[in-house]
């Protein structure tokens, strides 16, 4: 019996910018359009000077690991443990929820240097994802 598929996220209006370029293999953010902080996910306020212009652009797909956690318990069959769960900085500033591949998930570090790469879970769903940078 094979595992069920990998639960798809939702792509809300707010976020469709965001998985139309991962789909094109692009990493994009928000930024503020009066300020300039890059900030993900994608929200109506800048938290730096509470503007509520901004636009989505490119960013580097380059940066750090901010936070770690190893998941050892399945909360659903398709995801098989352990697995890196990491907030990364990227070099732009906004920090974004992802997952480490290419590198056993006890080998994670705070500080890792990172790069973006592409998951393709279904024709129109792309999810990005980091792995260790040389």
């Amino acid at each position: 019996m094979s595992a069920p598929g990998r639960p798809l996220p939702e792509v809300t209006p707010a976020m469709e910018p965001f998985f139309a370029a991962a789909h094109r293999h692009q990493l994009v953010a928000q930024r503020c359009s009066t300020c300039g902080t890059h900030r993900f996910p994608a929200r109506e306020i800048c938290s730096s000077c509470l503007s509520r212009e901004s636009s989505w652009v490119p960013v580097s797909g380059r940066g750090t690991v901010f936070s770690r956690a190893v998941m050892h318990q399945s909360y659903h069959p398709a995801f098989e443990t352990p697995y890196a769960i990491v907030v990364v900085e990227l070099e732009e500033g906004a920090r974004m929820l992802s997952n480490i591949v290419g590198c056993a998930p006890a080998d994670v570090r705070i500080g890792m240097p990172v790069e973006v790469v592409y998951e393709e879970l279904s024709p129109t769903v792309t999810l990005p994802k980091f792995r260790p940078r040389s």
